[in-house]
């Protein structure tokens, strides 16, 4: 296997180690926070239904379509090419690897997280959704943890990269909207509960923040102990780069796709 490319899985499974002990802890904490206070969120259901009532008025032909442009954004259909694409980008294009390094680890790990959420509560959808019925479980809505997770990190990269202040901060802004769109879309649609996605947003914008903080706190750690592993890949290496590491890539992304189909 190429030096670079042993360096990089080498820095990938120290990464893997740190994001699954982290999630594993956070998971634990949501499930027991929530084991603890399931009876008294079961009294609110009801708003949850009147959430529903109040957007009746709303729904229409045109409005459906709208709806379901933002929730697309929120699929894995599109999130799973829109995060390669940012991996690609920082790995070979800008050289900023420790930025595609986060996004395969926050893409992954919040994936895992909403499964095993989802799993541990275990709420039926809505019974009567506004299209079609959605394959799944409710509580929390992948669709939220997903989107906060993933713009969340646009949000990241564009505060440490732009350096015009009035460009980043409309950049920003339009993405905290797109967050909240696409959480608002799976409540029109009435796939989601609004409690399913103001949790998913809760619990998005929390393991996020856990992420960075562990991603921050393993890339100082290379930089100062171990520098030689900090991945550049030179244009004449890269071929042996992708001939080592493409196998295990496509790995990923087969069962990321697998995985998240229905699940969202």
């Amino acid at each position: 296997m190429n030096n670079k490319a042993k360096q990089f899985w080498d820095g990938a499974a120290l990464v893997s180690a740190e994001m699954l002990l982290s999630l594993v802890l956070f998971a634990a904490g949501i499930a027991v926070l929530v084991f603890l206070s399931r009876k008294q969120l079961r009294k609110y259901k009801h708003i949850d239904l009147a959430i529903f009532d109040r957007l009746q008025p709303l729904v229409n032909l045109q409005h459906d379509r709208i709806m379901l442009f933002f929730t697309f954004l929120g699929k894995h259909q599109f999130l799973i090419p829109a995060n390669l694409f940012i991996i690609f980008y920082f790995l070979v294009i800008s050289k900023h690897s420790w930025f595609s390094i986060r996004s395969a680890a926050i893409a992954l790990s919040s994936l895992v997280l909403m499964l095993l959420l989802k799993f541990l509560f275990r709420r039926k959808r809505p019974l009567a959704p506004l299209l079609k019925a959605v394959k799944g479980l409710s509580f929390p809505s992948g669709h939220a943890i997903m989107a906060v997770t993933f713009y969340g990190f646009i949000i990241y990269i564009f505060f440490h990269t732009i350096s015009n202040n009035g460009a980043k901060f409309i950049l920003i802004a339009l993405l905290v909207v797109l967050i909240f769109l696409i959480g608002f879309s799976r409540i029109y649609l009435r796939v989601h509960y609004a409690s399913d996605v103001l949790a998913g947003f809760i619990i998005g914008l929390l393991w996020l923040f856990i992420s960075l903080a562990v991603l921050n706190r393993i890339e100082q750690y290379f930089k100062e102990k171990k520098p030689a592993m900090v991945l550049v890949i030179d244009k004449n290496e890269m071929p042996l780069f992708f001939n080592a590491t493409r196998i295990r890539i496509s790995t990923l992304c087969f069962q990321y796709t697998s995985v998240a189909a229905g699940n969202i």
